[in-house]
């Protein structure tokens, strides 16, 4: 499962990845920049002006590496895939349980609850680590309104009122946000979430990050045999990936939020790197990019006791770990998901 760890991330403009045996070259200007073993991949993701030989195309669906294809900002485009895996019983009972909201509650609640644990103790670890913070009473409030919404979410049984939790309890979160910054405050600073476009920096990188987290995640789950596109928590959309976002609200604030406040307040991406266009939206250039996504890679290799589990799992293989989890559960093996707890 090491191989799960290794994405090629290629951004450069005008570069084209071809099939070499099982290699893939990746060329630029007519000179070989690069040769990769397929065996030591586990997903392609291609930036903006990048193109791939059919054959290769060919190559990842043989292999199950993910082929994505992304605009030079971060935005999704489309995906090479193979033969659906997996077995069908798996899929029909994930389909069975998404159409009946009683059903989705259960497994919706669980990832709810991780994921505003998850991001209390980010506010918690925030507060321990900054004098400025540990008497802030907007911070103290935040943690406690977040523990309220723990206690409220935990025995809920109703779909509506869970999602009610959950926005109420992100609009917590992200109320004190802003004070976590401690870098250029100038430039980076955060007022209220912004998707579609960015409009500032910090949201232009979270995106980025949570781009980079929902690839991750919908592949975990397609190597499983579940359909990424049928949620429990997030309704199905035509083009979205509902339970791939289920599965990343477990991981976003342990995973993205923190490597994003840590990449600002360490200064190691900096406000020239980030270019707001006429439209108003916010871009990184490529300089940027590419030194988030050696963070992002670097971030992965990371260890982590996994509470369920009892074992070491490199951060990278999470995802991998809780679509697994899931699957199980699905089939019956698993009275409960068991979702991500970070301590």
């Amino acid at each position: 499962m090491k191989k799960l760890l290794n994405t090629l991330f290629v951004t450069t403009q005008g570069a084209y990845l071809s099939k070499k045996g099982d290699t893939v070259v990746v060329n630029h200007e007519k000179e070989t920049k690069l040769r990769v073993p397929i065996h030591n991949l586990g997903s392609i993701v291609c930036f903006g002006n990048v193109s791939c030989s059919p054959f290769l195309m060919a190559l990842c669906g043989e292999r199950n590496v993910t082929l994505s294809f992304l605009t030079e900002r971060g935005r999704f485009l489309a995906r090479v895939q193979g033969p659906v895996s997996g077995n069908v019983l798996l899929r029909k009972e994930q389909y069975r349980r998404s159409d009946d909201t009683v059903a989705s509650a259960p497994i919706a609640r669980s990832v709810v609850t991780a994921k505003l644990a998850n991001s209390r103790i980010v506010l918690q670890r925030a507060q321990r680590d900054r004098a400025e913070l540990q008497d802030n009473p907007a911070v103290a409030k935040a943690i406690d309104d977040l523990w309220e919404s723990i206690q409220a979410v935990k025995d809920e049984s109703d779909l509506d009122r869970i999602r009610g939790i959950e926005g109420s309890a992100a609009n917590t979160y992200f109320g004190v946000f802003d004070l976590l910054i401690s870098a250029n405050k100038e430039q980076f600073f955060f007022k209220q979430r912004s998707r579609r476009p960015p409009l500032d920096n910090m949201n232009a990188l979270l995106s980025f990050l949570y781009t980079l987290l929902v690839h991750d995640v919908r592949s975990a789950l397609e190597a499983v045999g579940l359909d990424p596109a049928v949620g429990f928590l997030h309704r199905d959309r035509p083009g979205r990936p509902s339970l791939a976002l289920d599965l990343m609200e477990e991981f976003r604030a342990y995973l993205a939020d923190r490597l994003a406040l840590s990449l600002v307040n360490r200064q190691q991406v900096r406000p020239e790197g980030f270019l707001k266009t006429e439209s108003g939206a916010v871009a990184m250039d490529d300089e940027t990019r590419k030194a988030v996504l050696v963070a992002w890679q670097k971030r992965k290799q990371e260890e982590i006791t996994h509470l369920f589990l009892q074992e070491k799992v490199s951060l990278g293989l999470l995802p991998h770990v809780q679509a697994q989890l899931l699957a199980r559960h699905l089939r019956g093996d698993l009275d409960g998901y068991p979702p991500f707890l970070w301590r």
